[in-house]
Parts: structure tokens; C-alpha cells; sequence
């Protein structure tokens, strides 16, 4: 894959991924969010298209099975399917676009199996203030607080086969450490810190 940078993100659930990303989203220019495809259905509010690409599962199983142009990674979610297309990464990496991608751990290595993204972990400074952050959600049972904090300690056992790990200590820290990432990386492809051919990075 040519063109621009793929990013992929990973974090346990409650680490502030999603609130960093955009904030990093709407400062930085030329960065676009990868839509999965998906076989569950939208939630109210939800928008084909922008939150996901809302398939039936014959089609998702049609897309999945069009290798090595079908999906870049996909897994089973509690019954559900999600996938990242090919097709979509491609296109919007031919247009000179920076993609992000938000997957978990194991996404992430169907990836690299396939490309050479720019992988970036998210991580809570503790396992107790994750607890805490989830908790002061006031949407979790305890059942689910307890399979999150299950997950956090296996995501977080991997967190080193990224290149990088952002601690979520202080959010405007972190915010900032993953745009400096991200141009960084601009700059390593001698492009400017606008995503930009040609620029100067200094």
C-alpha cells in the first residue's frame, strides 16, 4: 500500500482513545478515519457510512473471502462481524491521505501482516485508575467493569509490540504526543508536518 501513512490505534476500553483521536482529528489536517464494515445493526443515532458500513452477512462473508482485496483485518465480536476494507484504505491512501485505523490488538497483527502500519498503544496510567474512570462512567455493571479490566491486562500485556505507547496520564499530553507521533512520521516520508509533499519538517 502506497500514498499515505496508515495509523493504527489500539487502547483497552475506557483509556480516552476516542476522545484523543479527535481532538488530534480536528487539529491536524489530512487525516481520515477508516469506516469498518459490520454485520450488527445501528444503534439509534448511528449513520451508515459515517459510523460503519452496516452489511448483511452474506455480504460481509463475500467481502471477506475476495482476498487479498477483501478485508485488511476482521474479526468476530460477540457474534457480530467487523472488518476494514482494503478497498477503503487504498483509496483514501492514494488521495495522500493519512489513515487511522481503530482496532485491537489482534487486528493489529492481521495488519502487519499485510502492511507496515504505524501502530501507536494507548494506555491507562494504572489498572486501578482505569477501574476508576470506568466506574465513574456510571453505564457499566460490575460484571462488565470486571470482563473490561480482564481485557485491559491481556491488551496491556502486548502493548509492547508497538512503536509507540501513550500514556493517558494527562489528556492534553496525550493528545499532544500523538500528533507529535504523526508528524514525526510525516516527516520521515519527507513531508511536511500538514501531511504535505515537499514540506520542510523542522
Amino acid at each position: 500500500m502506497a500514498g499515505g501513512l496508515l495509523l493504527v490505534l489500539s487502547a483497552p476500553s475506557g483509556c480516552g482513545k476516542t476522545t484523543i483521536l479527535k481532538q488530534v482529528m480536528r487539529d491536524l489536517p489530512g487525516l481520515v478515519f477508516s469506516v469498518s464494515h459490520t454485520t450488527r445493526q445501528p444503534r439509534p443515532g448511528e449513520i451508515n457510512g459515517e459510523h460503519y458500513h452496516f452489511v448483511e452477512t452474506a455480504v460481509f462473508a463475500a467481502i471477506r473471502n475476495r482476498q487479498p482485496t477483501g478485508f485488511l483485518e476482521w474479526a468476530e465480536v460477540h457474534g457480530n462481524m467487523y472488518g476494514t476494507s482494503v478497498e477503503e484504505v487504498e483509496r483514501h491512501q492514494g488521495a495522500g491521505h493519512d489513515v487511522v485505523l481503530d482496532i485491537d490488538v489482534q487486528g493489529m497483527a492481521q495488519v502487519r501482516q499485510r502492511a507496515e502500519p504505524v501502530t501507536i498503544f494507548i494506555a491507562p496510567p494504572s489498572l486501578a485508575e482505569l477501574e476508576r474512570r470506568l466506574r465513574g462512567r456510571g453505564t457499566e455493571s460490575e460484571s462488565t467493569i470486571a470482563l473490561r479490566l480482564n481485557n485491559a491486562r491481556k491488551e496491556l500485556a502486548c502493548a509492547g509490540a508497538y512503536d509507540y505507547l501513550i500514556v493517558n496520564d494527562r489528556l492534553d499530553r496525550a493528545v499532544e504526543a500523538l500528533r507529535s507521533i504523526i508528524i514525526a512520521e510525516r516527516c520521515r516520508q519527507r513531508r511536511g508536518p500538514d501531511g504535505q509533499q515537499g514540506g520542510w519538517c523542522g
